[in-house]
């Protein structure tokens, strides 16, 4: 029976090519891109997915409260790890410390030759973060090969890269930064793509507490690389543990600072979700965006389905005779249904084949985009295959049961006489069905257009300092090479092109950064944090930065003058700032006075407020020379640049960037968001409007008579065009009117996420209006001038 459908399906399919066309073109549209959302959306869900004992690990976050402000940090208190694994001992398994860093691996031959120099992101991690998070020891183990100052772990892929095999390359050592050799005491599993822990070298903690500087001591100093993790006990609750946590806090913290202090404790799978802490991967994704993108697929399965429906509803007049003999040669209405909805799955599952297809040529810009790899192995992923599966089904029923009990209900003896007609609640529905698929393409495009708008604000928003054409070139910081900072600025500054040179711990804006309490003239703390920033005399020329009152820093390398920003002064409620010029501040234990004060200047993403910020002059401090450059001779400045710097530094690896490039990197999701809306936008708009072009097609093939009719009573081709637009007009203008409020609602709540951000007006949805009727227009009119152009004689003959 089913064979037999099968064939009676694949004729009617055949002998209506047109309209099976429109409707796979549709479907398997809306497939692909469904397709393509659900394996994005399944790789994000994927990440930290594999450690054991997931639902018992967390993260430590700081928080502080202040009368106007909340802030929060994934970076702790560098003394807080041992005081916690010491306070919470009848709730945690375990408590670990992480440091995130960077520098020089070196490995020499056997001759004591220098064989690989390489500049590598490092971790500085104590034994009970690997019992913590469960990576896969190749070689050793984590409580014996981190236990001693001056181990090392390597990734098997970094083993490789050093060591050429990683199997060789434990009991080796390699020189980090210079300063100390480490012996390689284990090798785990590169981790995987879909991980928020990219470790490549983990060097043991303790190493890095030999180094560390007097303010790793201090509760009031917190660094956002220096991250805290536990392992709750079984049996315990998150709950409880965070009781403990005001009586912690009273414990360690000053009672003389008023500032609020506060931790909590966030579970490991939200970690790759929360944008405002981040990762040491990089890599976030927030929920919000993975469910707008899921909405957005199940807008565009909706309106591939809406086409379908109204295609077949409209079609289904023209087979009333087909099931009229039908029923009278004894077929039940449920037969009908069976056979009416096997059509549907025949182009259907025609359609997910061509969806497949058009998935593979979409995968590798879509890759690009997110800059993952994103795989479409139904072998690697069962649960793609079993969402095809269930997507079919979906399609074929929400497509196919409508129409399939419409054209089964049909009375035999009208079906044969071939009185069958639109009845008025079918045209009702299609009418409901064509203005909810047209809101749904009218919401997207005030979407697409909001978004572009504040991509484009962003990008043209003045930050305070000028980010253009400055160069941001890495400079360690040993002591070493301290003492070559002179030779290497003086070589650069006479480079042709080069403008302006400064040291510095970090350009104005930037995503790493150090919040410290202090003190403002010799009173209580404060009750905020300020943002710390280091930098020589030439910082504030060379950002481009505004002195507003005192001067600049002057030539020193100690913490002596300080330069602060408007906010700081505001928070301190100090109204005229040549007030503020010669007061104290004392930070990080160390005391220096006020020179100066510099403009506002945005130091983070647009989605954050200008932070309170200190700048001093702090030589040991120092990781970065920014180069101002002529804009019309970068190429070649920056090639004298390396060569220059590898001729001072040659013990070092040369890296750089540019200040335009990092804070782009700021607004990555919604740069990727801009580009699937307007992808999306694009997709549902032309899935759209293909069905409208095919409907109409059907209306004005049912009115050929009336058309003729009216041709010969006197009617211009004009009028007859007007008639048969009239009303798909009509119904694109009430789904404005639908989709406006709508519409407003979702940007209205995008756009808060950002600090700074465009005023918004009616424009948008005048655009989205004049676009959907302006595209409605030609589409319509295309096909109803061809109807109106009919020959007459023709026409009347039609039957």
């Amino acid at each position: 029976m089913f064979k037999l459908n099968l064939k009676i399906a694949w004729r009617n399919l055949w002998k209506n090519k047109g309209y099976t066309f429109i409707n796979i073109l549709g479907l398997s549209i809306g497939m692909a891109s469904c397709i393509l959302i659900f394996i994005f959306i399944r790789y994000q869900l994927s990440f930290d997915e594999n450690f054991k004992n997931e639902n018992r690990i967390y993260r430590v976050i700081s928080g502080w409260t202040t009368p106007d402000n909340f802030f929060e940090s994934a970076g702790t208190p560098r003394p807080l790890p041992a005081a916690m694994r010491n306070d919470f001992k009848q709730q945690f398994d375990k408590v670990a410390a992480i440091q995130a860093s960077g520098g020089i691996i070196k490995v020499k031959d056997e001759s004591g030759k220098e064989r690989i120099k390489t500049s590598e992101s490092v971790h500085y991690a104590e034994p009970d973060f690997f019992e913590i998070l469960s990576f896969k020891w190749l070689d050793g183990n984590p409580r014996q090969s981190l236990s001693q100052p001056n181990t090392v772990v390597l990734s098997d892929e970094m083993a490789d890269k050093l060591f050429g095999d990683w199997h060789k390359a434990v009991g080796k050592s390699v020189n980090f930064q210079n300063k100390v050799d480490l012996k390689v005491t284990g090798i785990i599993e590169k981790t995987p793509d879909n991980s928020s822990f990219p470790l490549k070298v983990i060097i043991s903690y303790k190493t890095y507490l030999n180094q560390a500087r007097p303010e790793s001591t201090n509760w009031g100093t917190v660094s956002s690389t220096s991250e805290c993790y536990v392992l709750l006990k079984e049996g315990a609750s998150i709950e409880d543990a965070s009781k403990s946590l005001p009586q912690f806090i009273t414990k360690y913290y000053k009672r003389d600072n008023v500032s609020k202090e506060s931790h909590r404790f966030q579970q490991l799978r939200d970690i790759h979700y929360n944008a405002d802490l981040g990762n040491f991967a990089n890599k976030v994704m927030p929920k919000k965006e993975l469910y707008g993108l899921a909405i957005i697929g199940a807008f565009l399965l909706l309106t591939a389905c809406i086409n379908f429906i109204n295609l077949a509803t409209a079609q289904a007049v023209s087979r009333g005779k087909e099931v009229g003999v039908r029923k009278v040669m004894g077929s039940l209405r449920r037969q009908l249904i069976v056979q009416f909805l096997t059509e549907t799955l025949t182009i259907t599952v025609i359609s997910l084949l061509v969806g497949c297809v058009l998935t593979e040529v979409a995968l590798p810009g879509m890759q690009s985009l997110f800059k993952d790899h994103i795989s479409f192995s139904i072998i690697e992923h069962p649960i793609i295959f079993v969402f095809m599966v269930i997507l079919v089904l979906l399609v074929s029923f929400l497509a196919g049961f409508y129409p399939a009990m419409v054209m089964s209900g049909y009375s035999p003896a009208l079906a044969i006489k071939n009185k069958i007609t639109a009845n008025a609640a079918g045209l009702s529905l299609r009418k409901i069905l064509v203005v909810v698929q047209f809101a749904i393409t009218i919401i997207l495009i005030i979407g697409t257009l909001v978004v572009l708008r504040q991509m484009s604000y962003m990008r043209e928003k003045p930050l305070g300092f000028i980010p253009t054409a400055v160069a941001l070139v890495d400079v360690p910081s040993d002591s070493m090479a301290i003492t070559r900072y002179h030779t290497l600025q003086d070589q650069i500054n006479k480079i042709p092109g080069v403008l302006s040179t400064s040291y510095c711990s970090a350009a104005p804006s930037s995503d790493s950064n150090n919040e410290s309490n202090f003190r403002y003239n010799g009173t209580v703390k404060s009750t905020f944090q300020a943002n710390t920033k280091t930098g020589d005399e030439n910082y504030f020329k060379t950002f481009g930065l505004e002195i507003i009152a005192g001067k600049g820093l002057s030539k020193s390398d100690t913490i002596k003058d300080i330069v602060v920003n408007e906010t700081m002064l505001k928070k301190l409620n100090v109204v005229n700032y040549n007030d503020a010029i010669g007061k104290s501040i004392r930070i990080n234990d160390k005391t220096g006075y006020i020179i100066g004060v510099v403009k506002d200047f945005n130091n983070m993403s647009l989605h954050e407020p200008i932070s309170p910020i200190v700048i001093n002059s702090d030589k040991e401090s120092y990781t970065t020379i920014a180069v101002k450059l002529d804009s019309k001779s970068i190429l070649p400045a920056m090639q004298a640049i390396e060569k220059i710097w590898n001729t001072v530094l040659p013990e070092y690896v040369y890296g750089s960037t540019f200040m335009d490039d990092k804070i782009s990197e700021y607004y990555q999701t919604e740069k990727i968001m801009g580009a699937l809306f307007k992808v999306f936008a694009g997709v549902i708009i032309f899935i759209s409007f293909i069905g409208l072009f095919g409907l109409i097609s059907f209306v004005a093939t049912q009115r050929t008579r009336e058309v003729a009719i009216r041709k010969v009573l006197g009617a211009s081709t004009l009028e007859l065009v007007k008639m048969l637009n009239g009303s798909f007009l009509l119904m694109v203008f009430v789904a404005n009117l639908v989709a406006w409020p709508l519409a407003y609602l979702f940007v209205a709540k995008w756009l808060a996420t950002f600090t700074y951000r465009i005023d918004l007006n009616i424009w948008p949805f005048v655009f989205a209006m004049i676009i959907s009727m302006v595209i409605t227009l030609i589409t319509v009119s295309i096909r109803s001038y061809k109807a109106a152009v009919t020959n007459t004689i023709d026409a009347l003959k039609y039957e």
